[in-house]
């Protein structure tokens, strides 16, 4: 009795043994009788395993047999495809629909009142969120242009304050440099006119009336 192989390793190793025998009875058939050969495995990890005969291919032996059997492989699979395709257009129509009233080029005649009332909802519901961005974008603005003028009046205050600065600095070196002229001069002078008066002075040893040496 022929029954699964519960053990996995086991299981792997007679499949490959197997499979390698199954291929080259295939290949013997083909070569030994000339028979078109095409063959497809499966292992239990879903691995793919195919041979066809050199002198054709996987196609040419489906075809061969939807002729021989009347079965046609592919109805099943062109109509999944053709209703993939009948969905994809009615996507594409409602999508150009939707860009078409976005723009304003597309007459709304022709929908329906649920349509329109929808439409109605989605434009306002549109509104809502750019005049929700405008204000953010806005605001974003405002608060980026009083920090501009916060910076500038800053840069400006500064300047200014270091402005005055260097204006003080020559007014109080006048005024220092004029104190000391004031005081030499004022030295200088006392000097100079006790030098003057000196000669003015009576001689006390001389015989003249007037005070002056003969």
């Amino acid at each position: 009795e022929i029954k699964r192989i519960e053990n996995q390793t086991n299981r792997q190793v007679t499949y490959s043994k197997r499979r390698a025998g199954i291929l080259k009875k295939a290949n013997e058939l083909n070569v030994l009788c000339d028979a078109q050969v095409a063959m497809i495995m499966f292992s239990s990890s879903d691995k793919l395993t195919e041979f066809v005969s050199p002198n054709t291919t996987m196609k040419k032996t489906f075809d061969m047999y939807q002729l021989a059997s009347g079965c046609n492989l592919w109805d099943s699979r062109y109509e999944k495809m053709q209703e993939a395709l009948k969905k994809q257009n009615e996507i594409n129509r409602k999508l150009r629909r939707e860009i078409g009233r976005r723009v304003g080029g597309e007459d709304l005649s022709d929908m329906s009142f649920e349509e329109l009332c929808g439409l109605e909802q989605h434009l306002h519901s549109s509104v809502k969120i750019v005049a929700q961005r405008k204000y953010s974008q806005l605001t974003t603005q405002t608060e980026t242009s009083k920090k501009k003028v916060k910076n500038l009046e800053q840069m400006h205050n500064d300047l200014l304050h270091e402005y005055e600065e260097k204006l003080e600095e020559p007014y109080a070196l006048v005024d220092h440099e004029g104190l000391s002229a004031l005081e030499m001069a004022a030295n200088g002078a006392s000097h100079i006119f006790s030098f003057r008066l000196q000669p003015s002075q009576p001689n006390l040893h001389g015989d003249g009336g007037f005070g002056f040496e003969g």
